[in-house]
């Protein structure tokens, strides 16, 4: 039986701050500038998932117990995802990024917030299907663990799949999506050499250091949680490891616009939330 949720009162923001505040200092996980609203909604998630009454409840047991750490965290990130989400994003990297990209003789894209690796999978076989995977090293990077160790598994259930195939289609799909999978016991297995070239590990925008040199980062609806100062630290870290006339895509909710790094950036084509490094504010006007 679920616990009923918390009705506001004043002390319901100190509590959540505090809370924040013992996740940070305790095991080095950083809330702190998430976006309030979603926040309260999570962590009250977690709090009833975990048969806690209050925060308090739930900020001793997170104090003491690093069991529950991936509960909570599974419970205070997002990991809603599609393959080929938003196809128009990817039809645009087909069409307008990769020729680009050719003309480098090695890659790196870093998939930031790569949740459950719907994203990395999909830009895999974009670059495997363009020509360009084997010349390509991947960074796929998030907070929660559990949710990495899924997406290293590349294991989806199978009612996902007409989903997937869809988009797959109208992103520019150059066969038959069941080229890269296989299906069995009402799941779908993507290949394994679709990730023979990524590095999983866990990063922090929040507080982690940038990759550098990287040729495409792909970091989509994931922006949309912080608040200001975290989403221009953000930017700051992809404006610092893109190089010169590398590319930014984002979710189709965000922008970097109204961002003190927008100088850094040049639309390539907005529409589809995709931006272009430079090299100066001369060159952003070209």
């Amino acid at each position: 039986m679920s616990l009923p949720p918390v009705p506001a009162g004043p002390a319901d923001g100190i509590e959540l701050d505090l809370f924040l505040e013992a996740l940070h200092r305790r095991w080095h996980y950083d809330f702190r500038s998430y976006s309030r609203a979603s926040l309260v909604r999570r962590v009250d998630l977690a709090r009833e998932r975990l048969g806690c009454a209050t925060l308090s409840d739930l900020q001793g047991r997170v104090l003491r117990d690093e069991g529950v750490l991936p509960d909570v965290l599974d419970a205070m990130t997002v990991q809603v995802s599609e393959l080929f989400r938003d196809p128009d994003y990817y039809l645009s990297l087909r069409r307008g990024v990769i020729p680009h990209l050719r003309t480098f003789p090695s890659l790196k894209v870093w998939v930031a917030g790569c949740a459950d690796g719907e994203e990395l999978y999909s830009l895999a076989i974009l670059f495997r299907e363009e020509g360009l995977f084997d010349r390509t090293i991947f960074y796929a990077t998030e907070i929660n663990r559990r949710a990495l160790a899924r997406a290293e598994a590349g294991v989806y259930p199978i009612d996902r799949l007409p989903a997937f195939s869809q988009n797959y289609q109208r992103a520019g799909g150059a066969g038959t999506l069941a080229d890269h999978y296989t299906a069995a016991y009402g799941r779908v297995a993507f290949d394994r050499g679709l990730r023979a070239r990524t590095v999983f590990t866990e990063h922090s925008l929040a507080t982690d250091q940038v990759f550098s040199e990287v040729h495409l980062i792909s970091c989509r609806n994931v922006l949309i949680y912080f608040d200001t100062p975290l989403q221009d630290r953000a930017l700051g870290l992809f404006a610092e490891g893109l190089t010169r006339g590398g590319f930014l895509g984002l979710g189709s909710h965000e922008t970097l616009r109204f961002s003190s790094h927008a100088a850094s950036f040049a639309a390539f084509d907005e529409p589809c939330r995709i931006w272009r490094r430079v090299a100066s504010l001369e060159d952003a006007h070209v």
